[in-house]
Formats: C-alpha cells, sequence, structure tokens
C-alpha cells in the first residue's frame, strides 16, 4: 500500500505518516517485527486515528448547544443536569429532547460491557491508590509538548500557572469517583455523576476553543478529539500499569486487560466511541507507538507554562500550616523523583523542572518493600485489607490537598484570553 493511499484527512502537526518514513522509526519497526511484533497499528487502524482527531461528541455537543449555551442558560442547565443524575431523565418532565437522547445514550449498558472485568479494573484503580495520581499527571507533561493538546488546556486556563494544583485534583477526585465499588453501574452514584459532568465540561471547553481565533482546525483538528480522548483511556490502563512496574507494583496483563475493560467502558459514559478503544494490551501499545512518532514538538510557551507549572503546583505555598508545608514540601521533592524516571531524556532538559537527586533515591528505598507489599496482597485475606488502606490513603491524601475545597467541574468558565 502506498503512501498516497493510506494518507488519511489527518492534521498537518500529526506527523505520523511522515515520521514512519524516517529511518529511525523504520529501524524501530524492523526491530519489533524480528520479536514477532508489528510497532505501529494497521494502515486501516491509522487511517481511523487520524480521521478521529476530527471527532467529537455530537450527542452532548447538541444538548450543550441547546441548553448551556441556549436560552435555558448554564446555571438552570446544571440544575436539570444534577436532578437527572440524581432521580433519572424521568423526573425532569421538562428536559428537552437533546437532554433525553444524551441520558438514552448514557444510561445505556451496551452489549460488549463485561461487568465482572469492569469492577476488576476499577478495583486496580484503587489498589494503585495515589501512584495513579502521581503516574497519570506526570506522563500527561510528554503529551503537553504538541499544540493540539496544550492549547485548549492554555486557553482554559485549568492546568497553567497556580490553577495547576487545583485542576489536577479535580482529576484526581474523577479518579476516585468512577472507580468506587459498583460506581459507573449504580444510577445516582458520584462516580456516574462525576463522568458527566466531565464529559460535558469537555464539550463546552472544545466548542470555545474551536471557535478561537488561535485555533487551526487544519493544524491541529478538533480539541478534545476522540482520538485523544481515547489516548486518555490507555493512560488510565496500560501506560500506568506498565509504568508503576519500575517501582515494584506487580499488575499482571490479565488484570491489564480489566483495567482497559473499565477504561472503555467509562470511555462510553464520557462520550468515547468504542470503536476507538484498543481491546488488546498490544493494541494499546501500537497506538501509543504511532502517537509518539506523531509528534511534531510545537506547543511553545503553552506547552511549557502546563510542563513546568505542574511540579511547581505541589510546593509550599504562603499561609499554609506547618504540617502542610512539610507535606507540600515532600510531595514537591517526590513528584520531582518521579518526573526523572517517567519522563524522556528530551523533556527533562527542554524544560525547567526540579531536580530529583537525591529525592529519587527514595523510590529506590522503596522499591523493596512495594514488591513485597505486592506479593503478599495476594495471600487470601489480605486482598481486601490492601485494597481498603489504599483507597483510604487515597481519600485522605485528596482531602488534605483540597484544603476544605470542593470539586466543581464546572462547564461555565470562560476562556482565560
Amino acid at each position: 500500500m502506498t503512501h498516497a493511499t493510506v494518507h488519511a484527512r489527518t492534521p498537518s502537526a500529526f506527523r505520523y505518516w511522515e515520521a514512519r518514513e524516517e529511518p529511525r522509526w523504520r529501524r524501530r519497526a524492523r526491530l519489533t517485527r524480528l520479536l514477532g511484533h508489528e510497532l505501529f497499528p494497521s494502515d486501516d487502524r491509522a487511517r481511523a486515528l487520524c480521521e478521529g482527531l476530527y471527532g467529537g461528541d455530537p450527542v452532548a455537543e447538541r444538548f450543550v448547544a441547546e441548553v448551556f449555551f441556549g436560552e435555558i442558560g448554564h446555571v438552570r442547565g446544571r440544575q436539570l443536569l444534577t436532578r437527572a443524575l440524581r432521580d433519572g431523565i424521568d423526573a425532569v418532565p421538562e428536559a428537552p429532547e437533546s437532554m433525553r437522547a444524551l441520558f438514552a445514550e448514557f444510561d445505556t449498558v451496551p452489549d460488549w460491557v463485561d461487568r465482572e472485568q469492569v469492577e476488576l479494573g476499577a478495583e486496580i484503580w484503587r489498589r494503585w491508590g495515589t501512584m495513579l495520581f502521581n503516574v497519570a499527571g506526570v506522563t500527561t507533561l510528554e503529551i503537553y509538548t504538541e499544540s493540539g493538546v496544550a492549547l485548549p488546556l492554555s486557553l482554559a486556563g485549568g492546568y497553567a500557572g497556580d490553577s495547576a494544583l487545583r485542576r489536577f485534583l479535580e482529576s484526581a477526585k474523577f479518579w476516585i469517583d468512577t472507580s468506587e465499588p459498583g460506581g459507573l453501574f449504580t444510577p445516582g452514584s458520584e462516580g456516574r455523576t462525576t463522568a458527566m459532568l466531565v464529559r460535558i465540561m469537555h464539550v463546552a471547553v472544545r466548542q470555545r476553543v474551536g471557535s478561537h481565533p488561535e485555533w487551526d482546525a487544519e493544524r491541529w483538528g478538533l480539541p478534545i478529539s476522540q482520538t485523544y480522548m481515547m489516548l486518555t483511556q490507555i493512560g488510565g490502563s496500560v501506560a500506568p500499569a506498565m509504568a508503576l512496574w519500575v517501582l515494584g507494583y506487580q499488575t499482571t496483563p490479565a488484570e491489564m486487560r480489566a483495567a482497559l475493560h473499565f477504561n472503555r467502558y467509562m470511555g462510553h459514559l464520557l462520550g468515547v466511541d468504542p470503536e476507538w478503544m484498543p481491546e488488546t494490551v498490544r493494541d494499546c501499545l501500537q497506538v501509543l507507538a504511532l502517537s509518539i512518532a506523531a509528534r511534531s514538538y510545537d506547543s511553545g510557551p503553552h506547552g511549557k507554562e502546563l510542563i513546568e507549572s505542574f511540579p511547581a503546583a505541589f510546593a509550599p505555598r504562603p499561609g499554609q500550616s506547618p504540617l502542610a508545608r512539610l507535606r507540600a514540601a515532600y510531595n514537591h521533592r517526590i513528584i520531582a523523583a518521579y518526573c526523572a524516571i517517567w519522563l524522556s531524556a528530551s523533556t527533562r532538559r527542554t524544560y525547567d523542572l526540579p531536580r530529583a537527586f537525591p529525592w529519587v533515591l527514595i523510590l529506590i528505598a522503596r522499591w523493596p518493600l512495594i514488591t513485597i507489599t505486592e506479593l503478599l496482597r495476594r495471600l487470601p485475606g489480605l486482598r481486601t485489607l490492601h485494597l481498603a488502606v489504599m483507597d483510604r490513603h487515597r481519600r485522605a491524601w485528596w482531602a488534605a490537598q483540597m484544603e476544605g475545597r470542593q470539586a466543581a467541574f464546572d462547564a461555565s468558565s470562560g476562556l482565560r484570553r
């Protein structure tokens, strides 16, 4: 198949088709093939992923346009949404048709969903505890080198400057809520409520950024596109499972598949078409290779602000109590250590990140304890205890960081410029 026939409608900054012909990527592909695998997905799959950079969430977008940006308005729309999430759509007789269509999709559990696998995947998130927060937060910095990801976040302002910690903690609340036992299936649960609020927030940001003069659709596609949302689901399953092995966390291939299935169903709730989600670990690795090869490193000052704001957000702040300052000092240094092991050398050289030494020695010292704990938790009776301890710890960590604040998942905020 020639280059011309495989080339799909692809944003110019997503360089996959050009990059895979470069000598370094051709060498990597040959080496992977010698090991019995293909480095990249099939051309048909790659074409779909490139075209998915222009794909959005039409059902939710119709609702947001009619309700949040229409005559009903954000305040009243949020009230209707909250009531429907709590009591069901039938409890909102005045709901417009677009809202009923949204909940018809949201409330339908697809035939492909294996509830047992979803629950096991949620359990894995609880078992990872705050380590999920750390690995997801740090590894995401790599993709901030791309304007297609960095510019929407920069325009929205939530992940930059002084707001970086607050928005990250909202993400942590999402991870906590959606991984509670039965949380994605129980009507009125915090997990389902949070998933819907995040979905609406994504749509609102997509609409505002997509119409902003700084956004170039031919260069970057659609803000918060289907493809990038799908990559986020990989970033909550196979990617952290493999990254955490470095620290001693032993997630098995079967557990990775469960985490992937859990993320696939959660993606459905968030408006990600399930056809975009890989179904095997190998599929995920191929998609990740494609996304890495496609990078153009074009985010400039927007990416720099986002990447450097993240570790800085954990540093001690004026007005904190001595205990809070001590906790912040530790978190700031341990995040620096995570940046050292999970960010590429080129990213660490390019951006002003805090020094990792000697704090990285903490991770080395913890490795034997984590490894032993991972082995012991498999013994009868210890699994439940271990899960309870990890879940309690992540909740306590989140509450301490929030210092009495609440996560808002607000879709009404305007862009900062």
